[in-house]
């Protein structure tokens, strides 16, 4: 019982939208027709500015961190604590109050992960300050790091299942950003 009222707290956690909450009350705006209509921290920062951004950051990476911390304070293994992270990004990305059309869950998963364990966390970092270089895409590189997240799951000795929960949030945020990986793909291409 106590494992399903986390999840469906997480869910219902994660359709708390900063970026609307903010351009609604703070700004007058409605975020999900202003600029690309994404509720996420990017658009916030394009359409409100810097101050919107880090706000919308903040908050959305508070709702990864405060899943991962009632599945910690409740007792919950590990690989709960990732599963509670998962289901608070599927809120934050498909909230039922916006008809499932939400963020993409960066700042989310960057929150969740940090307190989830802060040493994986920089060795996840790490990647993508080497590979960002070569790539010279904020997207892509970060997309790449999210990819090697399983693996440093596996390195960091947390087991299969957490493993496979990591592939389910790196397949989550690679799924949501689809449409910058195609046309990141499309530019280099041409």
């Amino acid at each position: 019982m106590t494992l399903f009222l986390l999840l469906v707290g997480s869910y219902m956690l994660g359709n708390v939208l900063t970026a609307s909450i903010i351009s609604k009350f703070l700004y007058k705006k409605n975020i999900q027709v202003e600029g690309s209509g994404n509720p996420g921290a990017r658009n916030a920062g394009r359409v409100l500015g810097k101050k919107a951004f880090v706000a919308t950051f903040i908050g959305d990476a508070l709702k990864g961190a405060v899943a991962v911390l009632v599945a910690r304070w409740f007792g919950f293994s590990a690989p709960v604590e990732l599963l509670a992270l998962f289901v608070v990004m599927l809120g934050h990305n498909y909230p039922v109050w916006l008809r499932f059309r939400g963020g993409m869950g960066v700042s989310t998963f960057i929150g969740g992960m940090l307190v989830f364990n802060p040493l994986l966390f920089s060795v996840f970092i790490g990647v993508f300050v080497v590979v960002y270089p070569f790539l010279k895409s904020f997207t892509v590189a970060g997309l790449s790091a999210v990819v090697w997240m399983p693996t440093l799951v596996l390195l960091f000795s947390y087991g299969l299942p957490a493993f496979v929960i990591t592939c389910l949030l790196a397949a989550l945020l690679l799924f949501a950003h689809r449409e910058d990986l195609k046309e990141k793909l499309l530019v280099k291409r041409g």
